[in-house]
């Protein structure tokens, strides 16, 4: 087995500007980071995701917001044979990402750059996936998202999210069965980055500066708006810091 693990920066000049939140708030968080979702019981939320992602072998999958790997790593997990990337713009999460990938002997592609421009070419990805790493994300770049999973998505690629807020009647099926990640409470770390970027903490809050609105049904909408046709709420799991969403969408 292939079990290269590499880091690329693929940030603009203009990009290497750009702000974002860092894990759990503060860059000297960042150590405690796997720790605290361990605790928090997070990991449940990850493998849902790959479970509803229904990846194949030899599928190409793009994790948006992957921090330090764990919706990674819970993809090879349940697919072995995917290929996998992670994108976000912090490096020393990358590099830590990097580091457990490379003592599971897992192959592993993380870039350095934002959420909204893919290290990917038109129609080469077979998933997008993301886990509390779009809620803190402006809308502008939430929306550019949307249309850069579109143009990188394959006809039949799926993007498979689980974030706060969600559809909230966007083709809400109701309360999805409990237990998928129930037992944490979100802040995986994975949802913050403000300017743009993909990020890994919910913990830094609304009142952080670099915080976007909830989305609250804004994703649905952002990626029917795209035009996936099929954007959706397919379960939802209450916990302590309120409802989380996961959203599914499949390009035509």
């Amino acid at each position: 087995m292939n079990t290269t693990v590499r880091i690329l920066d693929e940030r603009t000049p203009e990009e290497r500007d750009r702000e974002f939140l860092p894990g759990m708030g503060r860059f000297w968080l960042l150590p405690w980071y796997d720790l605290h979702s361990r605790l928090a019981g997070v990991r449940a939320l990850h493998d849902r995701v790959a479970a509803l992602a229904g990846i194949a072998p030899g599928d190409a999958v793009l994790d948006v917001g992957c921090g330090t790997g764990n919706l990674s790593l819970a993809v090879l997990r349940a697919q072995p044979a995917a290929v996998v990337t992670g994108l976000d713009p912090d490096g020393s999460a990358l590099r830590t990402a990097a580091r457990k990938a490379s003592r599971r002997r897992v192959p592993l592609t993380l870039v350095q750059g934002f959420a909204d421009r893919f290290p990917a070419d038109d129609g080469s990805l077979d998933h997008v996936v993301s886990a509390l790493a779009l809620h803190h994300v402006p809308e502008q770049d939430r929306t550019r998202f949307a249309h850069e999973a579109l143009r990188a998505l394959r006809p039949g690629g799926r993007v498979t999210i689980v974030d706060f807020g969600g559809a909230s009647g966007h083709g809400r099926p109701g309360h999805g069965p409990q237990g998928h990640g129930s037992q944490g409470h979100g802040s995986r770390g994975h949802a913050a980055r403000g300017h743009g970027g993909t990020g890994h903490d919910h913990s830094a809050g609304a009142g952080s500066p670099h915080a976007a609105p909830s989305p609250d049904g804004d994703l649905v909408r952002l990626l029917r708006e795209a035009g996936f046709t099929d954007a959706r709420e397919v379960e939802r799991v209450e916990h302590r810091f309120g409802p989380l969403a996961f959203v599914q969408a499949t390009r035509g």
